[in-house]
């Protein structure tokens, strides 16, 4: 190894050197100054008096030259040999690589971002300057002495903001300005005359939907700048208000690279694959191909909509000419399954953010409104030439939101519904294929062959499948698999007026008989799996649950399931995972009732699932909470669950899962023998909801839970049975306190509390005081909230549920904090924190950290308080639990700001909003209030009464207590 290769050092922060990893001894301050000097001149000699100067300025020692050779003399003996020279009377330090240097990396790293930048690739720019700043480690020359170090910490400080102002500005270019905006905040309260910092948090704020805000911090600007140095912003900082003041449409996408390079887009490829043997439908495949080449050319956005029965093959053109219009398409291509056909078709809300997320917008980013969202949307495709396939549409309400807005895009959409709602789309009704399309598809599934030797039973075989596309696949598709049959047999077996298409015309009994034959040709067991798997709701199933439906073993399940994906009566949606296609579940439910038999098979099997899910959920809820009571006082299953050992393999199953799970709740509470007053399958749709309740309090399926959870209260109440529907209601009470919605909660925890008491269950009667101590807080009522906590304490005592007892002591330990018994807020808050030790609680240990911390913090002792707000943050973060980051974001930002931290308060209050996960407006607008509060001290005051005044609305709008404060808070900026 080379002297050079085998030193290194470092200027970005302490001056150190090393030798290998071995980190050595540089001596002094004043020869750790010599060493700057020498490694910032490049390997430029530096004459004796140029280090005099450097190192002791005007007032060097009377043996400043002896102490000179004496600092270079110990340095010549640490360094590698070689790389410390004396030359003409001075000294020089030869590095052959800049490796070898931090700064030298720094500046390559800087340099190969600026060419990536220039070259479009804003992505990697990004990267690059991230690994230049990494390289910081504190101040620049930290605890070296002298004038020159001083020069040099003020130059070296002011190029690392200029880079982190370039990654700032390539961050809002690539669209992560809601993160952007907590970091801005920081930097313009540390560097407040630094205008392009405020330009670029006006910037963030406005694409973060926050353009009060932004103007805002144009307000704080200009006055800043006139009180310091009675100047005006400069004309950038003047254009960028006007243009936020005027909603410039080009603001709110990214802008544009160097006009040299073209811009860099995530480019989505999501259309399915085609299938090889597309037939026919040429007229179709021209037409279609026409106006998509012309909406690619910017003539004008177009919108082509294809009608037609199930089965007639919408989806296979439809992609098929997608494919063929990829060229003019090149940035990228959208495809969806809107479920028109199910029960819950998807929501254009979820789809929109899919779609932001495949074009590199990142979550914290995507708006909540379906409005917002849909602005958002439109506005990243502007400049793009995407392709969006929207497959499987219920009606023109549902696709109106996911169609691009400018030209240069296009749309494909298929329905079985036409689509005469859509304004200016290009309407196709499709229709079955001709009989020589009909004849040309058979024939490529089977062999030119055997159709070839019998061609009149080829044509009696499509004839008889009524030219349908899908059904014609299908039985081709078993014969293929058959080599000993021969087409006359298949022709024989269609020949049988049942199972004839002539009722295509009739609709669904078309689709039916389509189907019968593919069915007609399973061994018994597949049919039997095909039956059952066709009763459970769901997007999908897991290969376990299916075994569950079936009562067999995986490995048997399996063979059977890929039998039925063999004959396209199954989809394979992922492995280990299978979906029907709409019209095939149909069939399959409508076979489950004519030959399953009895009929207390098809419940049995629907039992059988709903067991599965909740003995698995279950155990999932006692091994991230070992020694809560809950499980003990589910209902009993009788088919099992899987089994986990490690609890980020149950989270893993229980949010892949929640789908489906959510889908068996909602059927269980619609099941005819549950509306017939079954009380058992209540009930274990009831625990099962319970136990999943992480997919509630984490935020990702709050809307399919608190729909499930409705659902399951209302049909309850009409079976008359108050044990389900108290545990119904306590579940409805956590979502709407999730949501802030906190006089729903109270009414149906109270409900909850009554029903418990009449049928003697034992958890409503612990957790729905528990909620109602909570909500009490909330809504300012602390001698009612210290009532209902006390009742819940001796509730979970007399049921020896240790975990909820700490629970309800940690939120005891709040109401005191809000009546100022702090000592026993503290105590209390402490008793939960140890028994969540003693159960070895990891989730539950950061809620009681959080309350601690609230306490602490309302004590004045901010250190410790801050210790246990990080710890928990940490933890949730771990668990992942958005929302409850995104709540100790927000009390750490009050702690920061009692402790006269404003700008980390700020960020930690900006990094709260930026999660969107902090459940409901009531929540953001108690985060808005404090956040304007660290604006205020930052000298931001027109941004804080921007925070205010949105807080206000929110309060305002729910009747929130926390009214008064924020009005007060605007008043007194008003006199000030």
């Amino acid at each position: 190894m080379s002297a050079s290769t085998g030193s290194r050092f470092a200027v970005l922060g302490p001056v150190r050197a090393w030798r290998g990893e071995e980190l050595l001894a540089s001596g002094t301050p004043q020869q750790r100054a010599l060493l700057a000097v020498l490694l910032l001149r490049e390997g430029r000699t530096a004459t004796a008096p140029e280090l005099i100067d450097a190192i002791w300025g005007e007032d060097p020692p009377q043996q400043a030259l002896a102490t000179i050779r004496t600092y270079a003399s110990r340095l010549r003996k640490v360094v590698a040999p070689g790389l410390l020279v004396t030359e003409s009377g001075g000294y020089a330090i030869r590095l052959r690589c800049a490796a070898t240097l931090d700064l030298g990396v720094a500046r390559s790293l800087a340099a190969d971002a600026e060419t990536a930048r220039a070259a479009g690739d804003r992505s990697l720019a990004r990267t690059l300057l991230a690994r230049a700043l990494d390289l910081w480690d504190g101040e620049p020359l930290a605890g070296v002495p002298g004038p020159h170090a001083e020069t040099e910490r003020t130059r070296l400080a002011e190029w690392r903001l200029q880079l982190l102002e370039t990654r700032l500005d390539l961050d809002l270019e690539v669209g992560h300005h809601a993160e952007a905006v907590s970091e801005l905040t920081a930097l313009t309260a540390a560097h407040p005359l630094r205008e392009r910092l405020r330009e670029l948090l006006m910037l963030a704020l406005y694409r973060s939907g926050r353009q009060a805000e932004a103007l805002a911090v144009y307000a704080d600007t200009r006055r800043l700048l006139a009180d310091e140095l009675g100047v005006d912003p400069r004309p950038e900082l003047a254009a960028l208000q006007q243009r936020i003041l005027n909603a410039d449409a080009d603001l709110a996408r990214a802008e544009d690279p160097a006009p040299a390079a073209a811009a860099v887009h995530v480019r989505p490829a999501q259309l399915p694959a085609t299938v090889p043997d597309f037939t026919g439908r040429s007229s179709f495949v021209d037409e279609l191909g026409t106006i998509l080449s012309a909406g690619a050319a910017g003539q004008v956005m177009a919108v082509s909509a294809l009608a037609g029965i199930g089965g007639v093959g919408k989806t296979t053109l439809a992609v098929h000419v997608a494919h063929a219009a990829r060229p003019h398409f090149p940035d990228g291509q959208l495809y969806v399954d809107l479920q028109g056909t199910e029960a819950r078709p998807a929501e254009p809300e979820a789809v929109l953010g899919s779609f932001l997320r495949a074009l590199g917008t990142p979550d914290t980013a995507i708006p909540d409104s379906p409005a917002d969202r849909a602005a958002l949307y439109r506005s990243t495709l502007d400049g793009r030439r995407v392709l969006v396939l929207l497959d499987n549409a219920r009606d023109a309400a549902q696709v109106r939101p996911l169609l691009p807005g400018t030209a240069g895009c296009a749309a494909l959409v298929t329905s079985r519904v036409r689509m005469a709602g859509l304004a200016g789309a290009h309407l196709v009704d499709l229709d079955v294929m001709s009989p020589e399309e009909a004849l040309q598809l058979f024939s490529r599934i089977v062999g030119e062959e055997r159709v070839r030797a019998e061609r009149q039973a080829a044509l009696d075989v499509v004839g008889a499948c009524g030219f349908l596309p899908l059904a014609i696949r299908i039985a081709a598709s078993r014969l293929a698999a058959r080599r000993t049959w021969t087409v006359s047999v298949l022709a024989a077996k269609l020949a049988d007026e049942r199972r004839r298409l002539d009722e295509l015309q009739a609709g669904d009994l078309a689709v039916k008989a389509t189907f019968e034959l593919g069915y007609g040709q399973l061994e018994p067991a597949q049919q039997r799996a095909f039956r059952l798997l066709g009763l459970a709701d769901g997007p999908d199933i897991s290969l376990s649950a299916a075994a569950a439906v079936l009562d067999l073993p995986e490995y048997d399940t399996e063979d059977l399931l890929e039998a039925l994906v063999d004959c396209s009566l199954l989809e394979s949606a992922a492995p280990g995972r299978y979906r029907f296609h709409d019209l095939v579940r149909l069939y399959a439910r409508a076979c489950a009732e004519r030959d399953e038999q009895p009929p207390s098979g098809r419940e049995a099997a629907l039992d059988r699932l709903l067991d599965f899910y909740l003995a698995t959920a279950s155990g999932v809820y006692a091994l991230e909470r070992p020694g809560d009571r809950l499980p003990a006082h589910l209902s009993d299953t009788h088919y099992p669950g899987l089994v986990f050992a490690d609890p980020r393999a149950a989270l893993d199953w229980l949010y892949a899962e929640a789908d489906p799970l959510l889908a068996c709740v909602r059927q269980a509470s619609a099941r005819p023998c549950a509306t017939a007053g079954d009380t058992p399958v209540l009930r274990r749709a009831v625990d099962l909801l319970w136990a999943a309740k992480d997919l509630a309090e984490s935020g990702a399926n709050s809307k399919q839970y608190e729909s499930a959870a409705v659902a399951l209260r209302d049909a309850a109440q009409a079976a008359r049975d108050p044990y389900a529907e108290g545990r119904a209601r306590t579940t409805l009470t956590n979502v709407h306190l999730v949501a802030g919605r906190f006089a729903e909660a109270d009414d149906e925890a109270r409900q909850a509390t009554a029903l418990a008491r009449a049928a003697g269950d034992p958890l409503p009667s612990c957790w729905a005081p528990n909620d109602r101590g909570i909500i009490a807080l909330y809504q300012g009522r602390h001698a009612d909230g210290e009532r209902y906590l006390l009742e819940a304490i001796k509730n979970f005592r007399a049921d020896g549920n240790n975990v909820g007892e700490a629970s309800a002591l940690c939120n005891l330990s709040r109401i005191h904090v809000e009546l100022g018994r702090l000592a026993s807020a503290i105590d209390l808050a402490q008793q939960g924190i140890a028994i969540y030790d003693r159960m070895g609680l990891t989730l539950r240990l950061a809620n009681g950290r959080y309350a601690l911390g609230i306490a602490l913090t309302q004590a004045g002792r901010y250190g410790e308080a801050l210790t246990q707000l990080t710890e928990a943050l940490a933890l949730f973060h771990d668990n992942r639990q958005p929302l409850w980051e995104g709540v100790t974001h927000f009390r750490l930002a009050e702690t920061h700001l009692a402790a006269r931290r404003p700008t980390l308060a700020a960020s930690h209050a900006e990094q709260a909003i930026a999660l969107r996960g902090i459940g409901g407006e009531w929540r953001r607008a108690t985060v808005l209030t404090v956040l304007g509060k660290a604006l205020r001290r930052l000298g931001q005051r027109d941004r804080a009464r921007a925070c205010w005044r949105d807080a206000e609305s929110v309060f305002a709008q729910l009747g929130s207590s926390e009214l008064a404060e924020v009005r007060n808070l605007l008043a007194s900026e008003l006199a000030a």
